[in-house]
């Protein structure tokens, strides 16, 4: 069991590899850390402490790191951050498809990675909702924001955290275009606004959970160069 003193990050590294020095980082910086290996340690270290934040120093070529990554992201909703040196689109989307919140490329630096680390914590932790209905109900798609739940064509949806926030950002903003950068600094932070490619995979798996037909989109709709646009269904 980890036991809760203050905020607890959970950096999962593969075999023995240590992370002393980003250990002694988040440690000065007022953090308590655990440690755990990619596989079953990390699962149960998830379960049985339920961390605030989880980071994943993995290699993307070797191992089932993207099965853990999955499997960890059913087991908490905490913010998961994912550390490579791998730097293509390819690589980040494959990623943020398992359910990972944000990529961090190899080498980066101290403060970059205590930004990183304050934004997904503040991002989690924050109890301020946007100006919106609590329930939103039309045609098939029903909405509560108060309980997080939706159901759509009669069936309950389970969405991740990230998708939550991307839906709330249209709902709240219906029948409005968003801007891209606009949206990826309300939900990542204001340090962001050019990683569209995480919109992209957060739209694409909403519309496979919201759409009928997700190749022909009718609720979350393209502003071609824009952004995106949420479109009241019709019954």
């Amino acid at each position: 069991m980890i036991e809760k003193t203050g905020t607890v990050i959970m950096i999962v590294s593969e075999g023995i590899r240590i992370w002393r020095e980003e250990q002694a980082l988040l440690v000065r910086n007022g953090y308590s850390v655990v440690e755990a290996q990619y596989g079953v340690d990390a699962l149960l270290k998830v379960r049985d402490g339920c961390p605030d934040l989880i980071v994943l120093d993995l290699d993307l070529a070797a191992g089932r790191w993207l099965d853990v990554c999955r499997e960890i992201r059913s087991e908490t909703s905490a913010p998961v951050l994912m550390l490579s040196a791998q730097s293509a689109e390819r690589d980040k989307v494959i990623a943020l498809d398992s359910g990972v919140d944000d990529y961090i490329v190899k080498p980066f630096g101290v403060q970059e990675l205590l930004a990183r680390v304050r934004a997904a914590l503040r991002r989690a932790n924050s109890t301020g909702k946007p100006e919106m209905p609590f329930t939103f109900e039309s045609g098939d798609l029903k909405i509560d924001f108060d309980r997080r739940t939706v159901v759509v064509r009669a069936k309950k949806v389970r969405l991740t955290p990230k998708e939550w926030e991307v839906l709330q950002l249209l709902v709240t903003n219906q029948g409005k275009p968003i801007r891209h950068q606009m949206m990826l600094q309300s939900i990542w932070g204001p340090a962001y606004g050019r990683e569209t490619q995480y919109l992209r995979v957060f739209i694409r798996q909403l519309r496979r959970k919201l759409e009928s037909n997700p190749s022909r989109p009718e609720l979350i709709c393209t502003e071609p160069w824009l952004g995106y646009r949420f479109e009241t269904p019709t019954a």
